[in-house]
């Protein structure tokens, strides 16, 4: 039998709407109260109705996030980011994979689910800014990526030119003197062309070479397209002393070249990694990388669409920047040398 909010009341002696104002969790409850309350919750077995509750409020409880890539560690870890973010509001988050395909992504903003969703969380790759321009789905939608469309959505991200150079200047820190690039974009990418411009200003600012002979484009961004992407470098000729690749999946594929090619890193090739995945904490080598704060990311977002849920004015459009580090590791430091953050 389903305990209602009545039952609790009268096991505990105190009205419906102290019951209900504990279950909202209402600040202007007392501790006594509040304890009081949520012993009778726990001995009955109370659980809230959490679908009634979103439909009282004209709402379904259920917010899309929709990905280019499920199978990239960065992307499998924000989407667990959001997901912590929304069960904190009681949200359920339906998660679409649209493989930075424009069409997928026109097909997501438009809102074809807008009818079971309250709002959507999309990191487009190919969506260009007529698609959003033109959408006439009133569902709050919040951006997230390197992707600067310049229009009245909240739109969260890292600063990858900053970042990009933070990981170049740790190599120059170190030593190194010729710094490759891997992950460039054969196709257009705005990250990929953030964190090439990043990569070529730190160098030029040290006076260091940025000849297109250390640049390696890609179709892709996966271990395979890294290791190809390295070996197309050093059979060229070229023995750049470090690397800085586009992502940690690109980076472990390049270090794994340099492993069968006989070269040690980092004591001959310093390799430096992007987005902090798991994978890169526990190779051979552990990898350093530049690692965005994916918890605040997932937070903001669904923070942001709640802002637009609230039923009052909604708040201004805003540029979010989230907070990063660069999390030194064996791949630029190696084994024994001690310092850094390695969180």
């Amino acid at each position: 039998m389903r305990v209602s909010l009545k039952d609790v009341a009268a096991h505990a002696g105190v009205s419906i709407k102290t019951v209900s104002n504990v279950v909202n969790n209402y600040q202007h409850v007392t501790p006594a109260m509040r304890e009081r309350v949520q012993r009778s919750i726990d001995m009955l077995g109370y659980r809230p109705n959490l679908a009634a509750r979103h439909l009282r409020k004209g709402r379904t409880g259920i917010i899309a996030l929709a990905l280019p890539e499920l199978g990239n560690p960065y992307f499998a870890e924000l989407a667990a980011a959001v997901i912590d973010a929304a069960t904190a509001h009681d949200l359920i988050v339906l998660l679409d994979h649209t493989g930075g395909r424009r069409e997928q992504e026109v097909l997501v903003s438009q809102g074809f689910r807008a009818r079971v969703i309250d709002g959507l969380i999309l990191s487009p790759i190919e969506l260009e800014i007529d698609d959003l321009r033109d959408r006439a789905e009133n569902v709050p939608l919040v951006l997230l990526g390197e992707r600067d469309y310049d229009l009245p959505y909240d739109h969260i991200a890292i600063d990858n030119v900053a970042a990009a150079r933070a990981a170049v200047r740790h190599l120059i820190d170190l030593g190194r003197r010729e710094v490759a690039f891997i992950g460039a974009r054969r196709g257009r990418s705005e990250p990929a062309q953030l964190r090439v411009r990043g990569w070529r200003e730190e160098l030029s600012a040290a006076g260091l070479p940025t000849d297109d002979g250390l640049v390696a484009a890609t179709d892709g961004w996966g271990h395979a397209d890294g290791a190809a992407a390295m070996a197309r470098i050093l059979d060229a000729g070229r023995r750049p002393d470090a690397v800085f690749a586009y992502n940690d999946p690109m980076a472990i594929g390049a270090m794994r070249v340099l492993h069968q090619r006989g070269l040690r890193v980092p004591e001959d090739i310093a390799v430096v990694g992007f987005d902090d995945v798991v994978e890169g904490r526990f190779g051979a080598v552990t990898l350093t990388s530049v690692s965005p704060d994916k918890g605040a990311i997932g937070r903001l977002a669904v923070e942001s669409v709640l802002a637009r849920l609230g039923g009052g004015e909604s708040p201004e459009p805003r540029r979010i920047w989230a907070d990063y580090h660069l999390a030194e590791r064996e791949s630029t430091l190696g084994r024994a040398a001690p310092g850094g953050r390695q969180d």
